[in-house]
């Protein structure tokens, strides 16, 4: 029984021993001593943040100048479109009143015309009998004249009613819609069948269709009010497009808006963005929604360090440096930064090309 105690004694020693040994093996081989980091060269790029999206320099909406329906579309979208293009027709659709109305109006201004100039001729005669004076003939005259132009004025309110062509003033007013600009077809608005409001001076008319000018595409967007004062025309700018996320586009930045808007609670500023530089085989089409950094500096081959390494406090900024002895403290050392990117900071003095200085402290969590 003795025996047996003892026995046991020993084994619990041995494990005792083996574990102790595992333990502090295994912590000095984890505990390599404080990390750090090398003062080393680097570039860096302090940035502006833009959020839109690809849009036409020139976009026109095509309205109609006569009520009707559609009657037939000529184009599709995306089709190329030249200046003076047929688009689509419009069908004049009055209601029985209005047309009724135009009708009777015509009518009476028939009348009176026809009135107008035999009052005319009736004085004419009385005139050349010496029975009338001159400023009545003058005056009948001029109603006549007034007359003929209320006649005609009837007949193209009519003609346009009824067949959605007339000549007013020498100009011709037609159902057929014809392109104002050179470009492509973005969108139609309407089918065939949908009726149409013109546009007046008192209404915007009904929207029948988009025209852009695809050639010129840029970069609206904006940007918060807190990076707008870094930012001035001229600067170049990478746009990211979310369509091509492995492709980068290029632009110059043209307009920077004069006036703050509030969106979502927030400060912003319209930007534009210009001359894009599209890499080969890439199309960019309008509405394409991007990003785009506008580079406000750029610094090439500057001593920097990562920016977690570096201690603030109050407006002093420091290092920490490796101790001089091996269970020594460690060395703060205070230095002077330029720019920075958010990640690396560019150190301006205090330590050189090369210098080691401690990282920042991490713990993991279990």
């Amino acid at each position: 029984m003795k025996r047996a105690l003892i026995i046991l004694l020993v084994v619990a020693l041995v494990a005792g021993a083996g574990v102790a040994g595992y333990l502090y093996l295994r912590t000095d081989a984890t505990n390599q001593g404080p990390k750090t980091v090398v003062v080393t060269t680097g570039t860096l790029v302090e940035k502006a943040l833009a959020v839109g999206a690809i849009t036409p320099r020139h976009q026109v909406a095509v309205k109609a100048k006569i009520a009707g329906t559609v009657a037939r579309i000529f184009v599709e979208e995306g089709d190329s479109v030249s200046v003076g293009d047929r688009l689509l027709e419009v069908r004049p659709d009055p209601t029985p009143v209005e047309y009724a109305q135009a009708k009777r109006t015509l009518e009476m201004r028939s009348l009176t015309e026809t009135q107008r100039h035999a009052d005319l001729r009736r004085l004419q005669g009385l005139l050349d009998r010496g029975l009338a004076p001159q400023a009545d003939v003058d005056r009948a005259r001029e109603a006549a004249a007034q007359a003929t132009l209320q006649r005609q004025m009837a007949e193209e309110e009519l003609a346009i009613l009824d067949r959605g062509r007339a000549v007013v003033a020498g100009r011709t007013v037609e159902n057929i819609i014809l392109s104002p600009v050179a470009g492509r077809v973005l969108d139609i608005a309407v089918d065939v069948g949908g009726p149409v409001v013109p546009l007046t001076s008192y209404q915007p008319g009904t929207e029948l269709m988009q025209l852009a000018d695809m050639a010129e595409l840029r970069f609206r967007g904006t940007v918060d009010e807190i990076d707008v004062g870094k930012i001035r025309p001229g600067m170049g700018a990478q746009l990211k497009v979310g369509a091509f996320p492995d492709s980068h586009v290029t632009g110059v930045l043209e307009r920077i808006a004069l006036k703050s808007t509030q969106r979502d609670n927030a400060t912003v500023f319209e930007v534009d963005i210009e001359k894009l530089q599209v890499p080969t085989g890439l199309a960019l089409r309008a509405g394409y929604s991007a990003n785009a950094d506008i580079i406000v500096r750029r610094a090439e081959g500057v001593p920097v360090l990562p920016e977690r390494a570096l201690v603030f406090r109050g407006d002093t900024t420091f290092v920490r440096l490796p101790p001089r002895q091996p269970k020594g403290d460690a060395i703060e050392r205070q230095v002077q930064t330029g720019m920075s990117d958010g990640i690396q900071v560019e150190v301006l003095g205090g330590v050189s090309l090369g210098d080691t200085v401690l990282d920042k402290e991490t713990r993991e969590i279990k």
